[in-house]
């Protein structure tokens, strides 16, 4: 499909739009309101939740090596997941994870 540089433009500014009015229905609306608790419990484990979703295809599938699972990414995968469970902390989890990656990418050439 081909569209004008008029399509392309009025696409993005809509979706702009859209995404302004989802993000201020939550800060703009609500976020100056205490929220309930039953919503601060369920907001904790949204980077748990999101955040395999993200990886796991760049592990499983790696476009760097052509779509096949590689010894560093599944090294770094395996460090992430222990320490975070270990640890209990995201930001801990992921510096570890990267520092691996990169030491297995070094040593592996």
């Amino acid at each position: 499909m081909t569209y004008s540089d008029a399509t392309v433009w009025w696409i993005i500014a809509i979706l702009g739009i859209g995404t302004f009015l989802i993000r201020f229905s939550f800060l703009g609306l609500i976020g100056s309101r205490p929220m309930p608790a039953w919503v601060l419990r369920h907001l904790r484990y949204t980077s748990v939740a999101i955040l395999p979703g993200l990886v796991a295809p760049l592990v499983i599938f790696p476009a760097a090596t052509g779509g096949s699972p590689d010894p560093a990414r599944l090294a770094a995968a395996a460090v992430t997941i222990g320490i975070g469970y270990w640890t209990k902390g995201v930001v801990r989890a992921m510096v570890c994870g990267a520092v691996t990656l990169f030491a297995v990418q070094y040593l592996l050439g």
